[in-house]
């Protein structure tokens, strides 16, 4: 004899929850790590495809149209960082290389 089902199984009070998190450092503290602040200011296309190679993307990724935009928000997303598109389209548009060290500064600490 079989028993049809009533209800459905539901979740638990122990499902799984992700956390959002904050960048480790802010958008303007560039002098935390004065290499990469030198690299950002003289050099920040060498930077950004440091960063790509670094997050596991191709190195030419920042050339491309939005890529450097698109490792921003992927960064964002692969580490739980609260934040928009629009934030990061501002950091990257207003303040690039700030955002660049940012973004370094967040690899370094997560590795």
């Amino acid at each position: 004899m079989s028993y049809p089902v009533t209800s459905q199984p539901q979740c638990a009070s122990t499902c799984y929850q992700t956390q959002i998190s904050d960048w480790h450092t802010g958008l303007t503290d560039c002098c935390n790590d004065m290499p990469l602040c030198l690299c950002g200011t003289f050099a920040p296309l060498c930077l950004a495809c440091r960063i790509s190679d670094d997050f596991g993307e191709c190195c030419c990724a920042p050339y491309l149209p939005g890529g450097l935009h698109s490792l921003r928000t992927g960064m964002r997303e692969r580490y739980r960082i609260q934040g928009s598109i629009g934030h990061d389209w501002a950091a990257l548009t207003f303040c690039l290389p700030c955002s660049l060290c940012q973004m370094a500064r967040e690899l370094k600490i997560r590795e």
